[in-house]
């Protein structure tokens, strides 16, 4: 008789149990995500606005808002926020407050704690309480709307029935805190550029300081003054530095390569065919689900302005676009905003020595929540002149002086842009704009266009910024701010053409105003300033397409010295055809271009490992970080010239140290186990576009992650693009031609998943496709009573 075995049925129905099981868990988390949907279309019934507003949304999302009063539109922006964005608007406020670990818990503490020596949260109420009447109400309103379109919501926003806990509301303060997130963004909140700079500058040989922490070169392209000239080659031996049979530091140069800064430029309306300016602007930042704009605009009730362009969720602000006679876009100065001041302490560490003599420190006791802890107290230790953030490298306490914590440092004054019709009456504003100092690019419908620096800059007294020094007798301190008389600034120069790119923009007098905080290699603001100056007439596209520049322009010198070097060995004949063949350009699909910069880093990596390894035996956590960002003119030195005195002492030649440099860069590509020929610059540059959460809970990833696509571009050319960089927003504008504009934004406008407008946009900023700045045809309409 023939035995049946049973485990083929067994088998079948145990993998349609599992089926069916994963069905129901699909349809069950469908189900549960449908509930938190935000609202589209319909009225709803707030008892809470004077007069009906109507949103209006087009299919990709991109929100409009009519109403009769600005605290009205505060209120929809607020709802609209609330509704597609809650929780991003939630980290941002518990970020700079210093409140993550209330959320998430533990894994947040070390990070608390170096926030909350700053006391943001304090410091917004502050701020808000000075507020005039008109803007504190906009605020009220916003913050109203906020919550009424959180409790709207079929159930709480998903992430926080992941996380098990209950969004708190929001006050007006914590729009403060989204502008105090965007400071820890964009400066530093322990002065670090100026920490490592005084330390690197007191403890190596002067020559040495000199040649491998420059201060600019041939790649500068300032709008006002000129590019710097060559290095001087330095007298003392770099194995001076080494000590025998010491192990040398090693630390990749990523801060150099990755400078998460902006691009903006405006042409005068003197080149462009109907005769407005046209501004251009694409803000760097992390990409993440959902991206950190949210694309809106209204009418200003009153007044035939007409808002446009990018908001941040969390303030009732346009943050870059048009008002439809003035368009505006930001670029991070990355000058010095701020001064460590060493203290001079007494025995027992309770005083410090101030114009006034030994003063006792203020203590101030901050507790922080942690979910599912008990609470965690941190004593923050201040002084006259602000809190102690920081040591210097040689135990020394420093006080920060930091902008950020004035009442200056944080304010609504930018609505009044809402309101501005000349590139000279938004110009005059600049100073009064409370926000981390920003490259204010400006240009009007009559085709004026202007630069300054939005923000208000410190007047130093018996100091540059420049060096760490003490306060204590009263030499050295801040005189308040600048005019507006003395605020640096251009408008309409002779070429129509003005250009930003976290690099230095000024010199002379200008430049000492506004220091250096680690200003990035030029050359990316060098090729936008070149791509102007190639073309006499320009469109919206003709921008765009700068904006699109991936050409290797920056390292064309250092693919030649390769592809020299490779025609003297044997054994990399594949790397040499690919080095050969690179493209010129930071293609996805080059390998020889990935080679080519990746040699270049790894080679900076080598020469320099001297300096860290010196650096690190007085200093044991000394990193480069921003201080090595101009770093490229002593390794071109070092790479084309050869000096025999600067060679690392591991490396018998110049040649060898060069090899080791592209054996590690090999061996780097190899390591994903793809053939050569596919271990291109966009597999190594793919996508990692994800939620804050999805670093946590990988199943996140599933339904929230965009595609891992194969991305172009990279740190020194306009294109800047990284795998979790890049531009988080690329807009193109002539104030009164909106309709002509160009708007791309990863991502898209919803954070929730099974929103209509999830990814929508994505495609076109992936792809470069021009998409349309203004908002299309109305898809929904919700009225809100």
């Amino acid at each position: 008789m023939l035995n049946i075995s049973p485990w083929p049925a067994r088998l079948i129905k145990g993998l349609t149990a599992l089926a069916v099981l994963l069905l129901l868990v699909a349809a069950a988390t469908w189900i549960w995500l449908r509930q938190s949907l935000p609202l589209l279309d319909g009225e709803l019934h707030t008892g809470q606005l004077d007069n009906p507003v109507s949103i209006a949304r087009d299919e990709q999302g991109i929100a409009f808002i009519t109403a009769e009063n600005r605290n009205d539109s505060a209120f929809a922006l607020g709802f609209l926020h609330a509704q597609e964005r809650f929780f991003q608007m939630d980290l941002l406020r518990r970020n700079s407050a210093g409140e993550l670990s209330e959320l998430v818990g533990e894994a947040a503490l070390s990070h608390d704690q170096e926030i909350r020596i700053h006391q943001f949260r304090a410091r917004a109420e502050r701020n808000i309480a000075a507020m005039p009447v008109e803007q504190r109400q906009v605020l009220e309103h916003y913050a109203s709307g906020v919550n009424y379109g959180l409790e709207q919501l079929g159930a709480t926003p998903w992430e926080y029935a992941l996380l098990r806990t209950e969004p708190r509301p929001w006050i007006p303060a914590d729009s403060l805190l989204a502008i105090f997130s965007m400071y820890l963004t964009l400066q530093s909140n322990t002065g670090d550029f100026e920490l490592r700079d005084n330390a690197l500058a007191d403890l190596l040989p002067a020559d040495l300081y000199e040649f491998f922490v420059p201060k600019g070169g041939i790649w500068d392209a300032p709008l006002i003054g000129d590019a710097r000239g060559p290095l001087a080659l330095p007298e003392t031996h770099i194995a001076a530095l080494v000590q025998d049979n010491e192990p040398m530091a090693q630390q990749k140069m990523e801060s150099e390569d990755m400078i998460f800064g902006s691009n903006n430029w405006v042409v005068g309306g003197a080149l462009t065919e109907h005769g407005a300016a046209i501004v251009a602007d694409d803000m760097h930042l992390a990409i993440t689900v959902p991206n950190i704009w949210f694309r809106a605009g209204w009418n200003v009730p009153g007044t035939d302005f007409v808002m446009r362009g990018a908001t941040l969720p969390g303030g009732p602000i346009v943050v870059a676009g048009s008002n439809g006679r003035v368009a505006w876009g930001f670029t991070n100065t990355t000058a010095d905003w701020g001064d460590l001041i060493p203290l001079d302490v007494s025995a027992d560490g309770k005083q410090y020595r101030t114009p006034d003599g030994w003063q006792d420190f203020e203590i101030a006791a901050e507790q922080i929540a942690i979910k599912g802890k008990p609470p965690v107290r941190l004593e923050v230790r201040k002084t006259i002149w602000g809190p102690v953030v920081a040591e210097n490298h040689k135990g020394v306490p420093l006080a920060y002086r930091w902008v950020a914590h004035d009442p200056r440092g944080a304010n609504m004054n930018i609505l009044k842009l809402e309101t501005t019709a000349s590139t000279r009456d938004a110009m005059n504003l600049a100073p009064e704009l409370g926000l981390p100092h920003q490259n204010f690019v400006i240009g009007d419908v009559d085709g004026n266009i202007g630069w300054t620096v939005a923000g208000p800059i410190p007047r130093r007294v018996g100091l540059d910024g420049s060096r760490s020094i003490s306060w204590a007798d009263g030499t050295a301190y801040w005189d308040g701010y600048l005019s507006l008389e003395e605020q640096p600034h251009v408008y309409n120069p002779p070429s129509h053409r003005i250009w930003t790119a976290n690099s230095r923009t000024m010199d002379g007098q200008y430049l000492k105003v506004m220091g250096d905080g680690g200003y990035a290699l030029g050359a990316r603001q060098q090729q936008i300033r070149d791509d102007l100056f190639a073309r006499e007439r320009f469109t919206e596209q003709d921008l765009l397409n700068i904006q699109l520049d991936d050409r290797a322009v920056f390292l064309e010198r250092w693919q030649e010295q390769l592809s020299a070097l490779l025609s003297t060995v044997d054994g990399y004949d594949q790397v040499r055809h690919q080095v050969i063949n690179w493209g010129g350009r930071a293609s996805a699909d080059s390998v020889g271009y990935r080679i080519v910069r990746n040699f270049r880093l790894r080679f900076i990596d080598l020469a320099t490992a001297p300096v860290l390894t010196y650096m690190q035996r007085h200093s044991p956590d000394f990193e480069f970080g921003r201080v090595n960002r101009q770093v490229e003119y002593p390794a071109w030195e070092m790479l084309a010239h050869e000096p025999t005195h600067l060679l690392n002492p591991e490396f018998r030649s110049w040649k060898a140290l060069k090899l080791a440099a592209l054996d590690k860069v090999l061996e780097e590509m190899s390591e994903g186990g793809l053939p050569f020929e596919k271990q291109t610059w966009g597999a190594q540059n793919a996508a990692k576009i994800q939620h804050p959460l999805g670093r946590a809970v990988a199943a996140v990833n599933w339904f929230t992650a965009m595609p891992e696509d194969h991305l172009p571009g990279d740190s020194h050319m306009p294109r800047f693009q990284s795998s979790t960089n890049g531009a988080s927003e690329r807009m193109v504008v002539a104030p009164g031609y909106e309709e002509r504009g160009i708007f791309h934004m990863a991502t898209g406008q919803s954070a929730h998943p099974l929103s209509p407008f999830f990814g929508n946009g994505h495609r076109d900023w992936v792809e470069g496709n021009p998409s349309s700045f203004s908002e299309q045809s109305q898809a929904y309409v919700l009225t809100l009573k």
